[in-house]
């Protein structure tokens, strides 16, 4: 019965082992084809709104409109005069999140405008619940605390999104402009190029590939290739993706090589990447200074000098 229990155990074992190692093999090929899924899905929603853009354009052309130029222009101004330029700053933000829904930048002002209130209200019940007597100035205190930690709360949270994700397409951008100049020299167009590459890198840098494959969809169904190159600076809000829209629009605008263009782009990317590693690794030391003298130094003093204070006098 021992050996039998024994030989169970060992058997269930070698199971449970084998089916982790499986998982551990499997599961990052199913990330890589879940990430290429919703990459796909993203590009074909994009580009069934562009068309659908391109049809409801269509169908004005064809009608009269009723409100005349200067209307519109007034109606514009006025509008852009009450909202300012909160909402333009706020759909930027959230598209460098890659929040892509048109309520975004509505949800984010309405949260930056809601959980202020929201926080003050939880603090005004904690402190009227609480059996301790506070005094009226610290009461104001909690409160203007609140309201200023839930007015930038949502910023920080979509901004530290943004910045995430600008790191990771600029880590992965200098070896896409080395393939995407491959693809141009070997003849392929510029549109072509850059939705091979978007494929290509859809399973190591999902943000990239959403941005790129974005940028191809709208050059192969827009008229405006100004707009198109424009908007894939705006939302990846990186010194790499706007040296790269002005190098394809000043390529095309004068007739410059795109190839050369393409090879100086990705040289001045990969420097700007080394140049951000040797800066990170220059502000190692200063960082790690405080935990050293917080965490380190205390337990070597104790090691050297608990021995002596344990052993007493001799």
């Amino acid at each position: 019965m021992e050996g039998l229990s024994s030989n169970f155990v060992v058997v269930v074992l070698s199971a449970l082992a084998a089916a982790i190692s499986f998982a551990a093999f499997a599961l990052p090929l199913l990330r890589r084809t879940e990430k290429k899924e919703r990459y796909k899905g993203v590009i074909e929603k994009k580009r069934r709104a562009l068309f659908d853009q391109a049809r409801e354009q269509v169908d004005k052309r064809g009608k009269k409109q009723d409100m005349s130029a200067t209307q519109s222009i007034a109606l514009f101004y006025r509008l852009q005069r009450i909202a300012g330029e909160a909402s333009l700053s706020a759909r930027n933000l959230t598209q460098q999140a890659g929040m892509r829904s048109p309520n975004a930048p509505i949800i984010y002002l309405v949260s930056r405008i809601l959980l202020p209130l929201i926080f003050v209200s939880l603090a005004m019940m904690i402190i009227t619940v609480s059996d301790k007597e506070i005094r009226q100035g610290l009461v104001l205190i909690i409160l203007m605390s609140m309201a200023v930690f839930g007015f930038f709360l949502p910023r920080i949270l979509v901004k530290n999104t943004a910045d995430k994700r600008q790191l990771e397409i600029s880590l992965s951008f200098p070896d896409a402009l080395d393939m995407m100049l491959i693809c141009v020299q070997g003849g392929i167009g510029i549109e072509a190029a850059i939705n091979r590459i978007a494929n290509t890198v859809s399973e190591h840098s999902e943000a990239l590939a959403e941005e790129l494959g974005i940028l191809s969809a709208e050059l192969g169904m827009l008229n405006d290739r100004k707009g198109a190159f424009q908007g894939f600076a705006m939302r990846v809000g990186s010194g790499a993706a706007r040296s790269f829209a002005t190098a394809m629009l000043q390529a095309e605008q004068y007739g410059t090589s795109v190839s050369k263009a393409i090879r100086v782009l990705a040289d001045e990317s990969r420097d700007m990447r080394m140049a951000t590693a040797e800066q990170k690794a220059a502000s190692l030391p200063p960082k790690l200074t405080v935990p050293m003298i917080l965490f380190f130094l205390p337990a070597l003093f104790i090691v050297i000098l608990g021995p002596a204070f344990l052993g007493g006098p001799q």
